[in-house]
């Protein structure tokens, strides 16, 4: 995750500053709307208390965003993203070893401030909605596997999550090129009673965008 938040800093500051000396095109003052698509690098945290060691995931992430301007420094940038989270981990289960991949599918609902320096590169952060859409799990246990498409059916599975992310866009004539670290505030188990692991999400995505 460090080695994610150093290289997503170095691109921001490498473009950012490398695009200073183009025409401006007044970005900052007019309302966007646009498509994006990228991927997600997703782990979990927080998991302490939890037999388990998680790897992280590589996930799709995609989806629509708006810009809208308060004024030319500020502004105001909610999205709809298709997003997969997840993990691979492994444990102990009654001294067996055990060895875990999943994937869960979010509708995210990230709302952002904007802080626009300058028409090329923008500064964002806020709260973030999340909805459990689906949940892919693969699962082997000693000599035993099971692939299961919708498992847990019955446990309590929180299908609601509220997190935060920060990150940046850098924006070259009508691209978008946007990187986000993001955190989940509520663990994945809703009161507790579930046989599920317990710990949240975490992710850095990488997306490139058109304004349409």
């Amino acid at each position: 995750m460090k080695k994610s938040i150093i290289i997503l800093c170095s691109i921001s500051i490498l473009f950012g500053t490398s695009l200073n000396a183009q025409t401006d095109f007044n970005y900052r003052e007019n309302f966007i709307i646009g498509a994006k698509v990228g991927l997600n690098n997703a782990n979990v945290w927080d998991e302490s208390g939890q037999d388990f060691t998680a790897d992280s995931k590589i996930g799709f992430a995609g989806g629509v965003f708006f810009g809208i301007p308060l004024n030319k420094v500020v502004g105001f940038q909610p999205e709809l993203l298709i997003s997969q989270k997840g993990f691979q981990g492994s444990g102990t289960f009654l001294t067996i070893p055990y060895y875990y991949s999943k994937t869960t599918t979010y509708l995210d609902i990230p709302l952002q401030v904007q802080i626009k320096p300058t028409d090329f590169f923008t500064i964002l952060a806020g709260p973030q909605y999340s909805y459990l859409i689906h949940e892919n799990n693969s699962f082997t246990l000693g000599s035993a596997t099971s692939e299961i498409e919708e498992e847990f059916e019955n446990e309590n599975i929180r299908k609601n999550l509220l997190g935060f992310v920060i990150g940046a866009d850098v924006n070259v004539s009508f691209l978008v090129i946007s990187g986000r670290l993001g955190w989940d505030f509520l663990k994945n188990n809703g009161d507790g009673t579930s046989d599920t692991p317990r710990y949240k999400n975490q992710w850095v995505q990488l997306t490139v965008g058109a304004r349409l």
